[in-house]
């Protein structure tokens, strides 16, 4: 079994693509070492929008790049796993632009899953398994 966490979209390409290395989150972990990364089902077109304006102020040329190359609010995947993370901390502050707090998890190499190895997967609060039967 291998531990996942569900991230909303558009945060959770983010992660992947976007160069996003803090995940904000009002409790803490000891988890630490490789994770997958589920895209939450869940996404409004305002949430989508909030959240990629946030992600613009953090890194506004790779996200311009990003969005330039299809990032949109009806290409994010949701509903499945899109990669995996290496999760190196919890914080309770970090330089990171990514950082808000209170919480934040700190990621280093995330490794996308390409589009046809996208997962279809129920996600869970919290972490959970998933069966090892992944790319």
């Amino acid at each position: 079994m291998t531990l996942a966490l569900s991230i909303r979209q558009p945060w959770a390409s983010l992660v992947i693509h976007g160069g996003k290395d803090i995940e904000n989150r009002t409790w803490w972990t000891d988890v630490r070492g490789p994770i997958l990364i589920h895209a939450a089902k869940g996404m409004t077109r305002k949430e989508y929008e909030l959240a990629m304006e946030c992600a613009s102020r953090a890194d506004h040329r790779r996200i311009s790049r990003l969005i330039a190359t299809g990032f949109s609010f009806d290409e994010v995947p949701r509903g499945g796993i899109i990669g995996s993370v290496n999760l190196v901390d919890c914080v309770r502050w970090s330089q990171s632009r990514w950082f808000v707090g209170p919480i934040g998890f700190a990621f280093r190499d995330p490794r996308p899953f390409l589009a046809e190895d996208f997962i279809p997967y129920k996600g869970q609060l919290g972490f959970f398994d998933v069966p090892d039967v992944l790319p």
